[in-house]
C-alpha cells in the first residue's frame, strides 16, 4: 500500500471516529479561546475552520442564526485540527440536529433546561449563557460544563473577577465585547477562556470567504492572549 493510501485511510478513520479528536473542554483549557461565527452566510465553512485552526484557534462555534448552519457544521467538522460546536442553541431539536451534523459542543445564549437535557442525552458538553449570579447558579445546577458570561462588555474583567468570588473555580467564558485589546485582562481576572467574535471573524469577511484576512486577525488575537513578559 502506498504512503498516500495509508494517510488517506488514517484520515478517513479519524473522521469516522470523532471521539479520537481532542476533547472540547481539554482543548478549551489549553487554547483558552473559542471563536464565535455569526454571519448572514458562510462562504466556505471548511476553509474558515482550517484558517482559524492554522492560526491557533481550534474551537469554532457556528451559531443557529446562520442560514444553513447545519451544513456549515457538517463541512467544518471534517477539518483536521478543528473541533466544531453549535451556538445560539434554543431548543432540544436544535441540539440533536447540531450533534447529528457533527457538533462536539453546544452553547446557549441563556438558561435553557431542555437544551441541557438534550446535551446530556447526546453526550456533549454544554456551555450555557448567563450574566448574573442567579443565572450562573442555575446553569451549573442544570449541568453546564461552563458558563458563557454574556455580554462581557457590561462589566468587563472586574465584573468577572467579582463573579468568581462566590463561584471559585467556575469555568467562565466571557463573550460579547472581547477583543485583542482586552482579552488578556479577562484571563488575568480568572476567565477559563475567552470568546472571540467579530474582532476575529467580521461577518463581511466570513461572507466573502476572505480567510487570509481572518487568519491574520486570529493570529493577532492569539498573540494577545500571551501573558506580559516579566521585567
Amino acid at each position: 500500500m502506498q504512503a498516500s493510501q495509508v494517510h488517506g485511510s488514517a484520515h478517513a478513520q479519524a473522521l469516522e471516529h470523532p471521539t479520537r479528536r481532542p476533547d472540547p473542554l481539554d482543548l478549551l483549557a489549553r487554547d483558552r479561546v473559542l471563536c464565535i461565527v455569526r454571519a448572514n452566510q458562510v462562504a466556505d465553512a471548511a476553509g474558515l475552520a482550517a484558517a482559524l485552526a492554522a492560526a491557533g484557534i481550534r474551537l469554532v462555534e457556528f451559531t443557529f442564526t446562520i442560514p444553513g448552519v447545519l451544513e456549515a457544521i457538517e463541512e467544518a467538522a471534517e477539518v483536521p485540527g478543528s473541533v466544531i460546536g453549535a451556538g445560539t442553541v434554543l431548543t432540544a431539536s436544535h441540539a440533536r440536529d447540531a450533534v447529528a451534523a457533527g457538533a462536539r459542543f453546544l452553547l446557549t445564549p441563556d438558561i435553557r433546561p431542555d437544551v441541557a437535557t438534550a446535551a446530556q442525552a447526546c453526550g456533549v458538553p454544554l456551555i450555557m449563557g448567563a450574566l448574573t449570579p442567579t443565572e450562573l447558579s442555575r446553569a451549573f445546577e442544570l449541568g453546564a460544563a461552563a458558563v458563557k458570561v454574556f455580554p462581557a462588555r457590561i462589566g468587563g474583567p472586574a465584573y468577572l473577577r467579582d463573579l468568581l468570588g462566590p463561584f471559585p473555580g467556575a469555568r467562565l467564558i466571557p463573550t460579547g465585547g472581547v477583543n485583542a485589546a482586552n482579552a488578556r485582562g479577562f484571563l488575568d481576572a480568572g476567565a477559563a477562556a475567552v470568546g472571540a467574535g467579530t474582532d476575529v471573524v467580521p461577518p463581511t469577511l466570513v461572507e466573502r470567504g476572505d480567510h487570509e484576512a481572518i487568519a491574520e486577525k486570529a493570529r493577532e488575537f492569539v498573540r494577545a492572549l500571551e501573558p506580559e513578559p516579566q521585567q
